[in-house]
């Protein structure tokens, strides 16, 4: 079994895989780090992760290995896997969740589409029909818009209103403000391929974005996830 570790900014996403299945999906806080091989069904024989959180989870994961006495591999950006060919400038310098992603979406959907991965921070990433990654944006998650707001500004409140096509208080303006500018880069990046393609949406706020999208779209919980279980399978 494969034990698939996504070190996000925020948290670790961890996924427990059976051959194409998942046998256990989840997610903890770095402080609970230690209980994750707890937290399995079964232990793995192998890891395959991607970090973009620092030393300290890498050095956890590192050592998670050593404990298992189980193989570590690490997914980085490179300039071709698993079908996706890189149109980074350097390849190696595309964060290694975006590419993870990117390749997660090739394998679940062979054809053009718009990657986003709404988190801590939201990537817009284009990839054609051919399995290039074209390139994309990377902006504030929708929660660091609204914080950014409330913390360096006079007078604006951690807002807790809802979205309006145009808003008439400062709650719903706040709110509305970070989903528009979102969903505007999103259409921006879709306008660049040749037809209305679909939207992979991933991440703890691609809840908020789906019912605004009018076009084709579709959420897939872990994306990142599924790339390291696909690249899993080439090693």
């Amino acid at each position: 079994m494969i034990l698939c570790l996504d070190a996000g900014n925020s948290r670790l996403k961890f996924g427990l895989r059976a051959g194409s299945e998942w046998r256990a999906q989840g997610a903890l806080d770095y402080s609970a780090f230690d209980s994750l091989a707890q937290r399995l069904p079964a232990p793995p024989t192998r890891i395959v992760a991607c970090n973009v959180a620092g030393e300290a989870p890498r050095l956890g994961i590192e050592a998670l290995a050593a404990g298992l006495r189980v193989s570590l591999d690490w997914l980085q950006g490179s300039a071709v896997a698993c079908g996706v060919s890189n149109g980074y400038d350097k390849p190696q310098q595309l964060g290694a969740d975006r590419w993870a992603a990117l390749i997660g979406a090739r394998a679940l959907h062979a054809d053009a589409c718009v990657v986003v991965m709404a988190g801590t921070a939201t990537t817009i990433d284009a990839l054609d029909a051919q399995g290039r990654f074209r390139g994309g944006l990377i902006l504030p998650g929708l929660a660091l818009m609204r914080s950014a707001l409330a913390r360096n500004t006079a007078g604006l409140p951690h807002a807790n209103g809802r979205y309006r096509a145009l808003a008439t208080n400062t709650d719903d303006a706040i709110v509305s403000g970070a989903l528009h500018a979102t969903l505007g880069a999103i259409e921006r990046v879709r306008a660049t391929q040749d037809n209305d393609v679909t939207c992979l949406l991933s991440g703890g706020a691609a809840v908020e974005l789906v019912p605004h999208l009018g076009r084709p779209c579709r959420v897939v919980d872990n994306l990142v996830l599924e790339g390291l279980a696909r690249f899993s399978q080439t090693g």
